[in-house]
């Protein structure tokens, strides 16, 4: 068998989560009014500011809705008529004001907004300045208002991409480690693993099960340049330091063996007269390939190489 030694070194040991970044304020701009969108004056990729105008709607008028407006205009002109006859003041003024509400209700339903009123209803601006990440509509399309009934078509969404967040799930196991406000890393592998500080803002309270796996989601403010071109949905790892030490001594973590009935980890040591002797060892922090030895083990013993597979074929070549 081959042996190793036990050596000084660095052990860190870290969480990793698997997620994405996305923007922390990303809106969806919705019509006030239903129609067909008439002309779009931007692209998915455009830098807008807010107030900008995104699309222009035109307002198909329903024919049913604008014949029973025209019947109210005819019907409130006659009472309007009849009271200016009579001579009686305040059926005078009703009858006037009824007049002018019919009118402006025919007006809304043939053109989408009252002329001379405020921003048209006809008209769809940015709420927020950022980029537009998405324009699910076509020049033709109909869309549908937004009401407490309906939540309306998407014209377009906007976000702003300076302020991303990290969005990833860890295992139960390690969840109890982490707190919110710890400073972490997150790693971006379509930007050649580049590495942005980020800080824990959110740790669930609940997990969800995912493949038989309990998982908690966390969040992080990420602290992104204004040069670096991000792109929302990028695949992410955040990398959370848990626990480091200093010149510890350590072994490959492929030399410890357990025993089957107890668990309790131990080593095989290479004696004077070339026979092994098993030695249980006490476990410090492990970064997955070395693990610290409390004790049980010290520097210069030679620790056998156990491989099951190795032994076999090495029975075989002889």
């Amino acid at each position: 068998f081959k042996v190793e030694e036990p050596f000084y070194t660095s052990i860190n040991t870290k969480v990793v989560a698997t997620g994405k970044l996305n923007p922390e304020e990303e809106i969806e701009l919705k019509p006030q009014i239903g129609g067909i969108i008439d002309k779009i004056l931007v692209e998915e990729g455009d830098v807008v500011k807010k107030g900008d105008l995104i699309a222009k709607i035109r307002v198909v008028p329903n024919e049913q809705n604008l014949a029973s407006a025209n019947s109210r205009i005819r019907t409130a002109r006659l009472a309007l008529d009849n009271a200016q006859i009579l001579y009686d003041r305040l059926s005078y003024n009703q009858a006037k004001e009824t007049l002018i509400q019919a009118q402006n209700d025919f007006q809304i339903i043939r053109q989408g907004s009252l002329s001379g009123g405020g921003s048209a209803n006809t008209n769809i601006v940015a709420q927020i300045s950022g980029t537009v990440l998405e324009i699910p509509v076509r020049e033709g399309d109909q869309v549908i208002e937004s009401n407490s009934f309906n939540a309306g078509t998407t014209v377009a969404t906007i976000a702003d991409m300076s302020k991303m967040i990290f969005e990833g799930k860890v295992d139960e196991a390690e969840v109890g480690k982490i707190e919110e406000g710890k400073v972490i890393r997150v790693v971006l592998g379509a930007l050649n693993e580049q590495e942005f500080p980020a800080k824990l803002t959110f740790v669930a309270p609940k997990g969800q099960e995912e493949s038989g796996a309990v998982q908690f989601t966390i969040k992080a403010d990420v602290e992104v340049t204004p040069s670096t071109k991000i792109r929302a949905g990028y695949s992410a790892n955040a990398e959370i330091d848990m626990e480091s030490k200093d010149s510890v001594l350590v072994i490959k973590e492929a030399l410890l063996q357990f025993n089957r009935i107890t668990e309790k980890p131990y080593v095989e040591i290479l004696k004077d007269d070339n026979t092994y002797e098993e030695k249980y060892v006490e476990l410090g922090i492990s970064d997955g390939i070395n693990v610290e030895i409390v004790e049980g083990v010290k520097e210069g013993d030679k620790i056998k190489v156990w491989n099951k597979a190795s032994k076999e074929n090495n029975d075989e070549d002889e």
